[in-house]
């Protein structure tokens, strides 16, 4: 009789894969594939015992301590019947989940379905080394019970926040909306940068930069600072409300101004005052922790904070790097030893710190704060012995890591500023110099910025050497003219550092928040920035009129500080839910944050709130007027409203590019579409010119005439230039040129999806560029369908793909990037999925088209079309069993799912 295994359980297959290596033959290794039972998704996983109570739709029992209501998904019921049967013949469970509050519910979640009657172990590690896990083996523990109720505290708020205030907003703002403890206050953070955006004022003034050049003729520049003991104004010298200085006493030059000091100072003599040199050091960074290593990844690699999480698991998986959700910046004492000892190796003992460096963690709660994320293992393996392992996108990302570990532990960059004053009449300029004395760290690394104009800064600039009394030569001078600028909208990056700041949410959740309000249309992207839509404008008026404290920043971020208290045992948990759902008669002190009573507030406001009000938002340039411009957010989109006006607004238009201007632009444009261009000579019906989503087009006939007919404009056509003529013969497409002289077929030239063609019977073509769809006669068009049907698209002959990455595990051909009629997908031979609208065909890497492919699949994905008879002969050789494919996409579709991070929706 053979010897029991233990049974160890992770949460992904290619975590257990990993860790399988280092355990032998003793262990079974399985996974979870995330958490095996939640509250219910729906009325549908409700069991039917509970349908009919008050709670139900909650799937938590507020009038019974908020007892929580846990099902099983239906496709995650097989796969628990697997891991019993692997637990029946084990002599040990060890749950070796991750070692944070999600983790440490998953365990003990799998303890209490599974009903273990074996030694169960809680084994918990950092990083997925060989050492790591024989640790972890000698080490094991019970499960926190504290983190366990943090967890199940958090997921019920997020619950009740978000079941409860998500109904609202379907009610008086639009269907499909959603709210939560962290998304929302994250679209208020962005809503207010954008608000203060339209309200800034820009303002202009003006300096000189005087082109100076000495005595051993090198030349550099310098600015006017100073005239008549005035002090230059910069920026930050003017009111962003206003645009006005902020000190009268300084000196603001007016275009005029700065051309008669110019004229002045040009017959000058420039002479140099004072050189200060200042030497001064810069530490290197602490290394990566979760939040830091999204915003350095968003600003230097591009990534989003979603594709940082999910690079960052699959390296943590495949026991690259250390666990990567953490708030700590200390690193263990092997690995500071290993990252001394790369320094030493690659940089030169000089590059080293003369002790070892430790960083302060700047956290309240260290339950997530294992260790620094760093490069796994002691010694760290080098970048370069990786690169053929991990894909383009893992490696550059490992990079990042290792670069950051490597640098905390090496020494101080020095440097040295000079800053020389000249003088010229009453005039004082200043030139800047930076020089690197010793690069210290920066030979390592150097941290990104989201201000691209302040690293430009502070890039090395060296200036000549000078002396005071050293006579200049005045080579140019020029008057500038400078335009204040508004804040910066927020990146992923600076998000995620401004919720950090405030102590809201974990670092973990931060890349879930910001997939979350760009997939509810809460934001959108314009290059890296984000954008608030006027949906987001009408929530957060809703909830910062009628629910303040569910988007108040302090009192979020106490929320977060109680989660804390209560994973450390320091607090109870069922007050704290008590006070927040149901309010309480305590006086204010003794209440625990989050005593706002939502059940009661919530019946109070649904018949206070009033929909057109929480959906108008007035410009406010237009407040004075007594018939104002209102922008409004509809069911079908945002526009404005002036009376009996209307017109919609464009979908990628920012809020604060919508001026007074702009809306009686968009406002005269739609008054234009409802007069009729003209009259069609032959139906006799009115022709206008319409807006659509898509861009303008001409309509024949009225809103409600049934048998009215749309035509789009031609590449090329404005609607300031098109007339009556014109707009008659784009509905007269598609044109009938005349019959075929060999079959008699009619040729038709018309306008398709991917521009105008001529098409007869089957064969068509595309029409060559100088052509004109609707002047092309039937001579033309005949030699034209004369020419040999060029290769390409829907020509017979397939074109190349983009892109080859590594072989499929489903189908074991090479997954190809293709360009398709609808877009760019992947296709691994059988099934075929679309990148996401977001999603560049130049950063796809092998794991996100493993994803997508498995997504897709599950879903009953897009199979290629069936080939031939004579095709299908050749193929049936090579065909796999139906049984094996399904079982292979199911494997695929599990892997996809695990990368997927570990937080609920409604966070």
């Amino acid at each position: 009789m053979s010897e029991k295994k233990s049974l160890v359980i992770v949460e992904s297959p290619a975590k257990a894969k990993t860790i399988s290596k280092y355990l032998g033959s003793a262990f079974q290794v399985e996974a979870s594939i995330g958490h095996i039972r939640d509250l219910p998704g729906g009325a549908k996983e409700v069991p039917a015992e509970f349908k009919s109570q008050s709670w139900a739709s909650l799937g938590v029992n507020v009038d019974q301590g908020f007892e929580p209501l846990y099902v099983v998904p239906s496709d995650k019921k097989k796969h628990i019947t697997h891991l019993k049967s692997a637990l029946k013949d084990a002599q040990a469970l060890y749950l070796a989940t991750d070692e944070d509050r999600e983790g440490e519910a998953i365990s003990w979640h799998l303890k209490e379905v599974l009903k273990p009657k074996v030694p169960v172990h809680r084994m918990v590690f950092h990083e997925i080394t060989k050492e790591a896990i024989q640790n972890a083996l000698k080490s094991t523990r019970n499960i926190d019970e504290g983190l366990v109720k943090a967890q199940e505290t958090r997921r019920i708020l997020d619950r009740l926040y978000g079941y409860d205030i998500s109904p609202l907003l379907w009610k008086k703002v639009r269907p499909g909306l959603s709210a939560g403890r962290v998304q929302s206050v994250a679209v208020r953070l962005i809503v207010e940068r954008e608000r203060e955006r339209m309200a800034f004022h820009s303002a202009t003034y003006f300096d000189l930069e005087a082109a100076l050049q000495t005595r051993m003729q090198e030349k550099f520049s310098a600015s006017l600072v100073s005239v008549a003991g005035r002090k230059i104004p910069s920026g930050k010298d003017f009111d962003p409300a206003t645009g006005k200085i902020k000190d009268p006493q300084m000196l603001l030059l007016d275009e005029k101004d700065a051309e008669a000091l110019k004229n002045r100072l040009m017959g000058t003599e420039f002479q140099v005052l004072n050189v200060e040199v200042k030497p001064y050091t810069e530490r290197p960074k602490a290394p990566f922790t979760t939040s830091t290593m999204q915003q350095e990844a968003n600003r230097k690699l591009g990534f989003t904070a979603k594709d940082t999480m999910r690079l960052a698991q699959s390296l943590y998986e495949n026991g690259y790097i250390t666990y990567m959700r953490t708030d700590s910046t200390t690193l263990s004492k092997e690995a500071v030893n290993a990252a001394r000892e790369l320094v030493r190796s690659q940089y030169g003992e000089r590059f080293l710190y003369s002790s070892e460096r430790t960083y302060a963690t700047k956290v309240k709660n260290a339950q997530e704060a294992h260790e620094a994320i760093r490069p796994a293992g002691h010694p760290f393996q080098l970048p370069d012995a990786l690169r053929r392992e991990l894909s383009y996108d893992q490696f550059r990302l490992f990079e990042l890591i290792w670069k950051r570990t490597i640098a905390s532990q090496m020494a101080d960059a020095r440097k040295k500023r000079v800053v020389v004053t000249i003088a010229a009449d009453d005039a004082i300029f200043q030139a800047t110099g930076t020089s690197i004395e010793f690069e210290g760290f920066l030979r390592a690394y150097v941290e990104g910025s989201d201000d691209p104009a302040a690293e430009l800064a502070e890039r090395e600039k060296l200036l000549p050497d000078m002396r005071p009394e050293d006579l200049l030569k005045i080579l140019d001078l020029e008057s500038l003219s400078h335009t204040t600028q508004p804040p910066a909208r927020f990146t992923e990056a600076s998000l995620t550092q401004a919720l950090e700041e405030r102590g809201i949410g974990r670092p973990s959740t931060y890349a879930s928040i910001i997939d979350t309000i760009l997939r509810r249309d809460y934001v959108f992207k314009k290059g890296n920035a984000l954008v608030p839509s006027w949906t987001a404008f009408a929530v957060i008026r809703l909830m910062e009129e009628h629910f303040s404290s569910l988007v108040d920043y302090q009192f979020t971020a106490e929320m977060e500080d109680y989660l804390d208290q209560i994973s450390r045992n320091e607090r109870e948990n069922l007050a704290y839910l008590q006070e927040f759902y149901f309010g309480s008669d305590q006086v204010l002190e003794k209440l625990a944050p989050g005593g706002i009573g939502l059940k009661p507030l919530l019946e109070q406001k649904v018949a206070e709130i009033d929909p057109r009000t929480a959906c108008s938002y007035p410009l406010p340039s237009d407040l004075s007027i007594d018939n104002p411009i209102v922008v409004r957010v509809g069911r079908y989109g945002p526009y404005i409203e002036r009376g009996d006006q209307r017109a919609s607004l464009p979908d990628d238009m920012a809020p604060d590019e919508l001026t007074l201007d702009k809306a009686e632009e968009l406002l005269a444009k739609q008054q234009q579409s409802e007069e009729p261009l003209g009259i069609h000579p032959e139906t006799q019906k009115p022709i206008y010119i319409k807006q659509g989503r898509f861009g303008p087009y001409v309509q024949m006939g009225a809103a409600d005439d049934e048998e009215k007919k749309n035509a789009s404009l031609l590449r090329g056509m404005t609607v300031e230039t098109l007339d009556l003529a014109t707009a008659v013969k784009l509905l007269s497409l598609p044109r009938d040129l005349g019959p075929h002289p060999e079959d008699g077929e009619p040729v038709i030239a018309t306008q398709g999806r991917f521009g105008p063609f001529l098409k007869h019977g089957s064969d068509s073509r595309s029409l060559p560029a100088g052509s004109n769809l609707l002047e092309i006669t039937l001579d033309e068009a005949l030699a034209i369908l004369a020419q040999p049907k060029a290769p390409g698209r829907g020509r017979g002959v397939a074109a190349a793909p983009l892109k080859q990455l590594d072989e499929s595990p489903v189908t074991g051909k090479k997954i190809e990037l293709r360009d398709g009629r609808y877009g760019l997908y992947v296709t691994d031979g059988e099934t075929n999925a679309s990148l996401p609208k977001d999603q560049s065909g130049d950063d796809l890497t092998f794991e996100q088209a493993v994803e997508l492919l498995a997504a897709r699949a599950a879903a009953g994905g897009s199979k290629k079309k069936k080939t031939s008879k004579k095709t299908a002969k050749k193929a049936t050789k090579k065909a796999t069993t139906s049984k094996g494919t399904k079982a292979a996409k199911k494997t695929a579709t599990k892997k996809a799912k695990a990368t997927k991070k570990k937080v609920t929706p409604d966070e």
